[in-house]
């Protein structure tokens, strides 16, 4: 029994993706680093939203019983991992004070979280339009 999202969850978790995005994209602006640093952390982020959007969808269609092939469910993990790690250690090894540092992980987490949850909302709004 799954029930369609609340407007208010799908208001909220569209606010957290913008906010966590616009976060750290001003954060990128403002930053005194070289545009090839501002370029690897805005990589960075796009490429952890795709593959945490992947991968919450290829969760989702194992649990619904939707074909879904071990390369893709492996990769959408490992693609989302990587992203992590890759934020990770391009924080480590970046000349930033930690609450710099700090601010770009949470925003990254927040924008990550939120477009997982923007997905679900998406799919389970779409899924109660065709039951209808």
């Amino acid at each position: 029994m799954n029930q369609k999202p609340s407007n208010a969850f799908i208001g909220a978790s569209w606010v957290a993706l913008f906010a966590g995005i616009l976060a750290f994209n001003i954060g990128l602006w403002n930053a005194e680093m070289m545009l090839n640093e501002k370029g690897y952390y805005f990589t960075v982020l796009m490429y952890g939203l795709f593959s945490a959007i992947s991968l919450q969808k290829s969760v989702r269609d194992q649990l619904e019983g939707i074909p879904v092939t071990n390369i893709y469910y492996g990769l959408s993990w490992f693609s989302t991992i990587l992203a992590v790690v890759l934020l990770v250690v391009g924080l480590w090894n970046a000349t930033l004070t930690l609450s710099e540092k700090g601010f770009y992980g949470m925003s990254f987490v927040l924008s990550m979280f939120a477009a997982i949850a923007v997905q679900k909302n998406t799919r389970d709004s779409k899924r109660d339009d065709v039951k209808e």
